[in-house]
């Protein structure tokens, strides 16, 4: 079978042969840098894109996608809500309330975030009913003033079901300060726990609740909750909706309340990226030393191969493919292994738990009580990328070197 000469011969230097087992060595060495350069890469973007996934759904779940109100309160909410429903983007919209205040009980007061809501719509909208710990959210009935709250806030005032603890919200008055206190007695009626902040920050009451406690009329809700397909798209389609209504409605998103958290963690995953780049450079480093170990090993073959008339070009040719070789050898061991683990870390670190009888991602100290991973595609065409581009690199330098080798003086004490 034919094969260019440069293919060849920097193949079969790749072999070790009598004399060269030490080079032979550096090139092996050099394959596992890589390979786990690849493999450490892919292992840990992935767990990122989990923890990403995870947090994504938690807290993004719990959030509005986007809200829409008016300059007064709405008097036919459902309206609204049909006009967001047209949308095609658009999976639900739900009457919604949001208030800003502070929890007391027993001298303790911690701030909180109160959402109103519909307890038989928020299923469409939101993820709380799948993560309840204690209670139910049907126990937030109209009148009864009940409310629903995290995880942390509850161990925090060491709460539970049926216990009373007060909300006091701020209240525009005639008074000289011109804000006043307002106090609502309230009951808890359940405990949620999404694993995020928000355990510790969110508090949950029912709409007509929320809407006595704004003092708004019967019927009257501060706003509508809209979930969608593709919470990405949530600033561009909350708009598209507004000029629907008119200019009589505004909009907000989840982007302008939650997105530099996320806008955060893309950068972290960038920048943690390019610090385990660094092993691969690494790796690229050794394939360097190890074809100029080569060359000086080779002078008198390369002298031989100048000689019977091959050229600088496939002088150099030969040594960018036997580092070339190097460097897809490691980076497909890399990739394979890197891939499988991806795809079993969860399970490995689960195995691990119990089989030591201890939980390493503790709830009570983690948000995520087990090690998530995802494994995306782009990711790993991206390391695959980078690593053979630098293997590719790496072999210039010494193939240059290699070319410029004079054939009398390499042969002169021959």
């Amino acid at each position: 079978m034919f094969r260019p000469l440069s293919i060849f011969i920097g193949a079969r230097y790749t072999r070790a042969k009598r004399r060269n087992h030490f080079i032979s060595f550096i090139s092996l060495t050099s394959m596992i840098g890589l390979a786990l350069g690849v493999l450490a890469m892919i292992v840990v973007l992935s767990v990122m894109n989990g923890f990403q996934k995870e947090m994504r759904s938690r807290i993004l779940g719990m959030v509005p996608h986007a809200t829409l109100s008016a300059e007064q309160p709405l008097d036919d909410w459902r309206k609204v809500a049909d006009s967001a429903m047209k949308h095609p983007e658009v999976v639900g919209a739900v009457p919604f309330a949001e208030l800003e205040g502070m929890l007391s009980y027993k001298g303790m007061m911690q701030p909180v975030q109160i959402n109103g809501i519909d307890p038989r719509e928020e299923s469409k909208v939101s993820i709380i009913g799948k993560h309840m710990v204690q209670g139910d959210l049907d126990a937030l009935v109209p009148g009864e003033f009940g409310v629903v709250i995290g995880e942390i806030s509850a161990r925090r005032f060491r709460l539970n079901v049926g216990d009373k603890l007060t909300l006091i919200v701020p209240e525009v008055s005639s008074a000289p300060g011109g804000i006043t206190p307002r106090m609502q007695r309230l009951t808890v009626v359940g405990v949620f726990k999404v694993g995020a902040e928000l355990d510790g920050s969110l508090a949950l009451i029912n709409v007509v609740d929320a809407s006595a406690i704004q003092r708004l009329k019967d019927g009257q809700v501060q706003g509508v909750r809209i979930a969608l397909k593709d919470l990405f798209m949530a600033p561009e389609v909350s708009r598209q909706i507004v000029a629907e209504l008119g200019q009589d409605y505004r909009t907000d998103d989840w982007t302008h309340t939650q997105g530099s958290l996320f806008s955060a963690m893309k950068m972290e995953k960038t920048m943690i990226g390019l610090l385990l780049l660094l092993i691969v450079a690494v790796a690229a480093f050794n394939i360097i030393a190890t074809l100029i170990m080569v060359v000086a090993d080779k002078r008198a073959d390369i002298a031989i191969l100048r000689t019977l008339g091959a050229t600088p070009r496939q002088i150099m040719a030969i040594f960018m493919v036997q580092g070339s070789v190097i460097g897809t050898v490691g980076t497909l061991i890399g990739t394979v292994l890197g891939t499988i683990t991806a795809l079993n870390v969860s399970q490995w670190i689960a195995a691990l738990e119990r089989a030591s009888g201890r939980q390493i991602f503790s709830s009570d100290v983690y948000f995520v009580s087990y090690l998530p991973s995802e494994l995306q595609v782009g990711d790993v065409l991206l390391i695959c990328a980078a690593a053979l581009s630098l293997s590719f690199l790496a072999t210039l330098y010494p193939a240059w070197r290699a070319a410029q080798t004079q054939p009398a003086e390499a042969l002169r004490y021959e």
